[in-house]
């Protein structure tokens, strides 16, 4: 009984088993350019929502019958472009941090 079978759960592996890789400048670029990419589409989204929010406050004033529905649809896109703005900062941060990281650890 010498030797005991090791067991491996998901969250405690390890940590032999996973070393460590080193990241090239190449996967650096990679991830800036990832961030880069997530960044822009984030910008987008919270442009495109804002500009649902505001098409649904027009149609709020053209449709009194139905303004309720139509101020709910704005709250919910204004929230959409709030959160995809945050996405979009969020990513932007990402961004820099991995540049810093790909300079840092090369010495660009």
């Amino acid at each position: 009984m010498s030797e005991e079978k090791q067991h491996h759960h998901f969250f405690h592996r390890n940590k032999a088993e996973n070393p460590v890789e080193e990241l090239t400048a190449e996967d650096y670029e990679k991830k800036e350019k990832q961030h880069k990419h997530l960044e822009q589409l984030g910008g987008l989204g919270a442009i495109a929502a804002g500009a649902y929010a505001l098409h649904e406050k027009h149609q709020a004033k053209k449709d009194p019958e139905n303004s309720h529905s139509h101020k709910i649809r704005e709250e919910i896109a204004a929230a959409v472009a709030v959160g995809a703005g945050g996405f979009a900062f969020h990513e932007h941060h990402q961004k820099k941090e991995s540049k810093k990281e790909g300079e840092s650890a090369h010495g660009n």
